[in-house]
């Protein structure tokens, strides 16, 4: 069965190709709403049966806010964040252990807005501005075929078809769009960090009664440990604490896999309770409040993609529609608008991927004494550097390089700068 486009009366196209957006998750939103408010035929693609309560809750950094604000879409999204608004939110650590003793905070610029908000909200926010036509759920894409250079075509679990002209790929890092643009090395890209993470909603009520010496009501807190650290978020105007808990046993071997099917499983209160067991009474308090959660084994994409065609973080989203929607972009030349996003794209967001891993290392690596001040001091001291070049990112200048790019380089002088 092969799916046909939906065209509603008030949709006009001004641009003469199709866009297929596989995956409903924040990113692929994103670049359907974008794009088709630019004229663009979008058609989503999302596994699921609906957009529920699927997740927790995200922080969206100061760059991320940038970006929706450039694509239009930050207010929408202030709108659902159940009365939070941006705002200068420093980012506190402190340590695990007894005392908790204040390791660094992050101290913000003044032009630093930060939002915390559950991840359902935001796809609330933008499933609104799209026509229900063009959202197609429970379906799965299990592959996709492209011969000999015609338009590809993705096909689904239950045995459907769809013929497109672009596939924006924003379904997760068990990408089966990832493993079309690869083959095997798509799905032997994404490898086994050691580490897993338990995810929970608290209510800041219960939080308030457990008596803990840290304040989690105003703003985001690590807390640094050995081997494992507990990252606190509030949302929905604190009222909720998203509380995200990471623990890492290095005995493991480096090239475990996680069949496919076990890399989300629920977990119980002991089992979180054991393997912090080491930590300090706010740690212990706050894991109490545990009912149930799910166990998320971590992966990552290993090593580093040698070709970046799919919009994946909020900044990519506004790059690629930026890119698909400027004027001189047609379907006989889109191409040359993907080169280019990979060219530009492909380098920061493998320095983010690189940067996370060393972000997950340094808020794992509380010294073993408390007064080893020179380890301490070599903590701050990362800590204060470690995001910089994520958050103080010169957007509007890498749009600006990606669209001179666009406008000054034909397809063939594209592919023989990049290959």
């Amino acid at each position: 069965m092969t799916i046909e486009p939906q065209v509603t009366k008030e949709h006009k196209t001004l641009k003469a190709f199709h866009v297929a957006v596989v995956g409903g998750g924040l990113c692929g939103l994103l670049c359907a709403v974008y794009l088709t408010r630019a004229g663009i035929k979008v058609d989503v693609f999302e596994s699921a049966s609906k957009f529920g309560e699927v997740g927790a809750g995200i922080w969206l950094g100061t760059n991320a806010l940038r970006a929706l604000d450039e694509m239009g879409l930050k207010d929408a999204i202030i709108a659902h964040a159940g009365g939070a608004v941006p705002a200068l939110t420093p980012f506190t650590f402190v340590s695990a252990k007894n005392g908790h003793q204040l390791i660094h905070s992050y101290q913000l610029r003044a032009e630093d807005e930060t939002l915390g908000i559950h991840r359902a909200a935001c796809l609330r926010a933008l499933a609104e501005l799209l026509d229900p036509a063009a959202i197609h759920f429970n379906s799965r894409c299990t592959h996709i075929s492209q011969e000999n250079r015609s338009r590809p075509v993705i096909h689904f679990k239950d045995g459907r078809s769809y013929e497109t002209d672009v596939v924006i790929g924003a379904d997760g890092i068990k990408s089966a769009v990832r493993q079309a643009m690869f083959g095997e090395t798509g799905r032997l890209g994404t490898k086994f960090t050691k580490t897993v993470a338990y995810r929970a909603l608290f209510k800041f009520d219960d939080v308030k009664r457990m008596g803990m010496q840290t304040d989690l009501s105003c703003d985001p807190h690590c807390f640094v440990g050995t081997d494992k650290h507990i990252i606190t978020v509030p949302i929905r105007g604190s009222k909720i604490l998203n509380v995200v808990i990471f623990y890492t046993d290095h005995s493991l071997p480096g090239s475990m896999e996680i069949p496919p099917n076990e890399w989300v499983t629920s977990a119980s209160r002991d089992e979180v309770l054991a393997k912090f067991s080491d930590c300090g009474p706010d740690v212990q308090k706050l894991l109490s409040l545990i009912q149930t959660c799910n166990k998320w084994c971590i992966h990552a994409v290993d090593p580093p993609l040698d070709s970046f065609v799919k919009g994946r973080r909020i900044e990519d989203a506004l790059m690629l529609c930026r890119l698909l929607t400027h004027p001189a972009v047609d379907l006989f030349n889109v191409q040359e608008a993907l080169l280019v996003y990979d060219r530009v794209c492909r380098p920061r967001a493998n320095m983010v991927l690189t940067r996370s891993a060393w972000a997950g290392e340094v808020y794992e690596s509380l010294p073993h004494e408390a007064d080893d001040d020179a380890k301490f001091e070599a903590l701050r001291s990362s800590l204060a550097v470690l995001w910089e070049p994520v958050w103080r990112h010169d957007l509007r200048k890498h749009l600006a390089t990606a669209l001179d790019m666009l406008g000054t380089l034909d397809s063939a002088r594209l592919v023989e700068l990049f290959t």
